[in-house]
């Protein structure tokens, strides 16, 4: 007796490259075309296999798309001479890729580096969002953890030395396996996939270098977040923040924050860290379904 299995192409996650200004974008994508977008932009030191396990969640009733910045995960990673690691040259990359993808109107779950980066894009043109969802993304002095702030000072002092001991702690293999492990309830269930697969793309030629440069340009962020909070206040997106509480790194009053300026907020402190995916994407993806239900109508 033969047996069947029945398969669903629109939920199996595909891997595909496309072309921004001569980089090979990498990006995973599932669900069916014609269903609501949702845009996932990652966060350091991680890259779009961050988000392996929710794409999977939500591929049975939403279009995701995830992609790789430059310098990250299976994207181009072109020298410091021939790209211009800043946030405000990653967010012009993915810009031009959500243009390359015909991609008009979609949420966007930010996490990460990918705060900065998505509200460059969605400030410029609000036109693109129908909801936030945000999950240790800061936009407020707020949610700066004590060693954010830390690194700040040693960087206004000029301390060189001291700041590249920093980096090269957040960037050894150690300090990577931190930030996902740091504040997570059960570190057990925890991946070690994720921290290795980070650790592995840091290492090749090259890399730390570019991730040095990214973690130097952070501090253009802040005197953004006037911006950023002005396009909250004028163009009121809905947006679902689910945050693990136990971050270090964005502390849970920056997710509080967000409520100041957003009329139409859903608040969800996790008891998890800075990868509170790693722990909770089926609880997250449920959240996410459960609020767009009611916003997508």
């Amino acid at each position: 007796m033969e047996n069947s299995i029945t398969t669903h192409p629109a939920t199996t996650t595909t891997f595909r490259t496309v072309q921004i200004d001569g980089l090979d974008i990498f990006y995973r994508e599932a669900g069916p075309a014609g269903a609501p977008v949702i845009l996932f932009l990652h966060g350091f030191p991680s890259s779009s296999h961050m988000y392996r396990d929710i794409l999977r969640d939500l591929a049975d009733r939403y279009h995701v798309i995830a992609p790789d910045y430059p310098g990250f995960g299976l994207s181009s990673t072109p020298s410091l001479q021939e790209f211009e690691y800043t946030f405000d040259r990653l967010a012009a990359v993915m810009e031009q890729f959500i243009d390359k993808l015909g991609l008009q109107r979609f949420s966007l779950y930010l996490q990460d580096y990918g705060g900065p980066v998505g509200f460059r894009i969605i400030s410029k043109r609000p036109e693109l969002v129908q909801a936030l969802i945000l999950q240790n993304a800061n936009a407020y002095l707020d949610g700066l953890g004590p060693e954010v702030q830390e690194m700040g000072r040693i960087q206004a002092s000029g301390d060189e030395d001291v700041l590249q001991q920093v980096i090269d702690y957040m960037v050894s293999l150690e300090g990577i396996k931190e930030q996902y492990l740091h504040g997570a309830a059960h570190p057990e269930n925890v991946s070690p996939d994720a921290w290795l697969s980070d650790h592995y793309f840091i290492e090749r030629p090259g890399n730390k270098a570019i991730q040095a440069a990214l973690l130097k340009n952070y501090h253009t962020n802040f005197p953004l977040y006037d911006n950023w909070h002005t396009y909250f206040r004028t163009h009121q997106p809905p947006a679902l923040i689910t945050w693990g509480r136990n971050d270090k790194i964005f502390i849970a009053p920056g997710a509080e924050a967000y409520t100041r300026d957003l009329q139409d907020t859903e608040l969800h402190l996790l008891d998890g860290g800075h990868f509170a995916l790693e722990e909770y994407h089926g609880v997250i993806a449920e959240l996410i379904h459960q609020f767009l239900q009611q916003r997508l109508k």
